[in-house]
């Protein structure tokens, strides 16, 4: 199929454009050699002086998200976290009459694991309420009895021992203390497991990163050990009845 177009000869083609296309190639080869190089949306490289301000914004950035990061709290969170405090100090209380009055070495390889992690997470809590604000509980014992100054302290919180536990726990030796230890401590673990599940049935809290994930761990690990404890207290019941 034709369009109607006369072809005309090459040569009158070609004659007419050369001179402009020459023309045109000599002004982009001058426009090159009077300017630099530079690739079509490339961007300007920064100076110096603007690269420091942008590190100081990061910085300033940064700076403002970890600010933001403490200040999502709640009044439950702080309550939480004053009150497992003094909870967890209890159960340290307890495990530490295990070494000399624990008949089973699994007793008390149990009670040191509890020390070492509650200690832990005594530190964690008492850090996250000091980098709020917020005033750390002080404990003090006198033998058996514990004592908590602070405000959001509650004097008797889900699964704490009372002074007659204490007491009947301080005065058992062997065989006896390992029941009364597994009895205790896993009435002890329920009542933090009961805490945890106020704190998360709370509008509101545990929307702080690290709240959330100590009341986790603390859920978790403390369920696993009232499993164990229950197998372990099973045995040693059996076995006392033969």
């Amino acid at each position: 199929m034709t369009l109607g177009l006369q072809r005309a000869p090459y040569a009158m083609l070609r004659a007419p454009v050369a001179l402009p296309c020459l023309s045109i190639l000599a002004l982009v080869l001058n426009g090159c050699a009077s300017a630099p190089a530079r690739t079509e949306g490339a961007a300007p490289r920064p100076e110096p002086a603007a690269a420091a301000r942008s590190d100081a914004e990061l910085e300033a950035l940064y700076r403002a998200r970890i600010d933001s990061a403490t200040a999502v709290f709640t009044e439950a969170d702080v309550r939480f976290m004053t009150g497992m405090i003094g909870h967890h100090a209890q159960a340290i209380l307890m495990s530490e009459m295990a070494p000399d009055r624990a008949a089973e070495p699994a007793i008390r390889t149990l009670a040191a694991r509890i020390i070492n992690a509650q200690k832990d997470e005594i530190a964690t809590m008492e850090q996250w309420l000091r980098d709020r604000g917020q005033p750390v509980p002080e404990i003090h014992f006198s033998g058996i009895n514990m004592m908590v100054h602070g405000p959001q302290y509650a004097a008797h919180m889900p699964g704490m021992l009372t002074e007659e536990q204490l007491r009947q726990l301080e005065a058992a030796r062997g065989s006896e203390f390992d029941i009364l230890f597994l009895q205790f401590m896993i009435q002890h673990h329920r009542g933090a497991v009961t805490m945890v599940r106020e704190l998360f049935e709370t509008d509101g809290a545990a929307q702080d990163e690290v709240v959330f994930r100590l009341a986790s761990d603390i859920q978790v690990d403390q369920l696993t050990e009232i499993a164990r404890m229950e197998s372990m207290l099973a045995a040693l019941s059996a076995r006392r009845q033969r």
